[in-house]
């Protein structure tokens, strides 16, 4: 049977980079860095001082004020960006049958920054008075995709992938699957996060897994780098509307590019260590080849999860693995967490996004701060400035710890 084709006609972004997805994809455009010290809480006493921030984001324009207290901050994210990409993809106002339209928007760590003020006040004023009503659902992880289909009547599946730094990968696959068997027409898919709080900075400064880079946070995230030495804690949200493509073209959508291919394993390996030579990320890279159908070589661009970890050359060596010859003789690859850091559970959608925008505008994004490439880094990374280049199709990988994978290919509309 041939199978229901995916479009993407939606995108909505909450980053470090700005509110919205034209500011967001203008500022990659232009490698434009959106890391800065934290403001949110005094980090002096940290290691790790910098994150990427959302910045002059205000959550009454998307939530009334008399609900903000039942929602996180990763959910007031999640709201946001799902209501910018429900009207991007014009469904505001043309709107799917409640029954077939769904959500699948997951987080990696949830409602951390609940749970923390909640335990301060449990601590100063007592069980009886110290937690609100709201805590519980304020800091589950699936009541964003729950508020979400609450605010737009999404009646279909619901629920949240919880798969690290994979996770909106992950979601955005699965929903994918959603619509292919029939089970939605429309589904609400991607990845929030929050984690930009004493315990989400201290407990990766103890893991010693994010950069000291604090005089130069523009500078900080340095993929594939000799002198890179951690990654940067981000966050925010990106949701992406997938809709069957007989329905988007049925309404006369925008389609900004396919949903092709797609892939979900694991290294079976360590908790928190890639396989050695990326073999895991190398077997989810070919699965989604296969799955789109296609031969290594058309691929045009791949924007790496290379996070500015010492994994960044086991990924490079999955790509050569994967790809052979092919890896030195016109393939692109990028890190644009170079720009945005690292969201966690949404930066596998806000990667997915930005491969959609490169395919529709032509426009490859560039890796920033790469000024000293690790020789086992060797691949063209697109250093320092986006590149002009007409490609049919891009992937996007994603991998967290768990050792858990995902893959995404996309096509260009046609």
């Amino acid at each position: 049977m041939a199978r229901r084709r995916i479009a993407i006609t939606g995108i909505g972004l909450v980053t470090p980079l700005g509110i919205g997805t034209d500011v967001t994809w203008a500022k990659v455009r232009a490698g434009e860095s959106g890391i800065g010290p934290i403001t949110r809480f005094d980090a002096s006493e940290f290691t790790t001082t910098i994150a990427g921030e959302v910045r002059d984001f205000d959550p009454t324009l998307w939530i009334p004020k008399r609900n903000l207290r039942q929602m996180d901050r990763f959910i007031h994210y999640a709201v946001a960006a799902a209501d910018m990409a429900v009207k991007h993809a014009g469904l505001d106002t043309d709107k799917p049958d409640p029954e077939r339209w769904g959500c699948y928007v997951g987080a990696g760590m949830g409602g951390l920054g609940s749970i923390e003020s909640t335990y301060r006040t449990l601590v100063a004023k007592g069980p009886r008075h110290g937690i609100s009503p709201y805590f519980t659902p304020s800091v589950i992880i699936n009541l964003a995709p729950g508020q979400i289909s609450i605010a737009h009547d999404c009646r279909g599946p619901n629920m949240s992938m919880v798969s690290a730094c994979s996770t909106a990968a992950h979601s955005i696959g699965e929903a994918a699957r959603v619509i292919e068997r029939g089970d939605a027409d429309v589904m609400i898919a991607g990845g929030s996060e929050s984690t930009v709080t004493p315990l989400g900075i201290g407990g990766f400064c103890s893991a010693r897994a994010l950069s000291q880079r604090n005089a130069e946070p523009t500078r900080a995230c340095r993929p594939f780098t000799a002198s890179r030495d951690g990654f940067v804690l981000s966050e925010g949200a990106a949701i992406l509307i997938l809709e069957g493509f007989d329905r988007a073209e049925a309404r006369g959508a925008t389609i900004l590019a396919e949903l092709v291919g797609y892939a979900a394993n694991a290294d079976a390996h360590h908790i928190t260590s890639p396989a050695p030579g990326g073999t895991g990320a190398a077997r989810c890279m070919t699965l989604a080849l296969r799955d789109a159908g296609l031969a290594p070589e058309q691929i045009g661009y791949i924007n790496a999860h290379a996070t500015s970890t010492d994994a960044d050359s086991s990924e490079t060596a999955a790509i050569r693995s994967v790809f052979g010859a092919y890896a030195y003789a016109g393939l692109a690859v990028s890190s644009t967490k170079s720009m945005h850091g690292h969201l966690l559970g949404a930066a596998g959608g806000l990667e997915a996004a930005i491969c959609a925008l490169a395919l529709r505008d032509g426009v490859l994004p560039p890796t920033i701060n790469l000024d000293d490439p690790d020789p086992d880094c060797d691949l063209d990374y697109i250093p320092h400035e986006a590149r002009r280049a007409s490609i049919e199709y891009a992937m996007s990988n994603s991998f967290g710890f768990g050792g858990t994978n995902a893959a995404l290919v996309l096509r260009k509309a046609q």
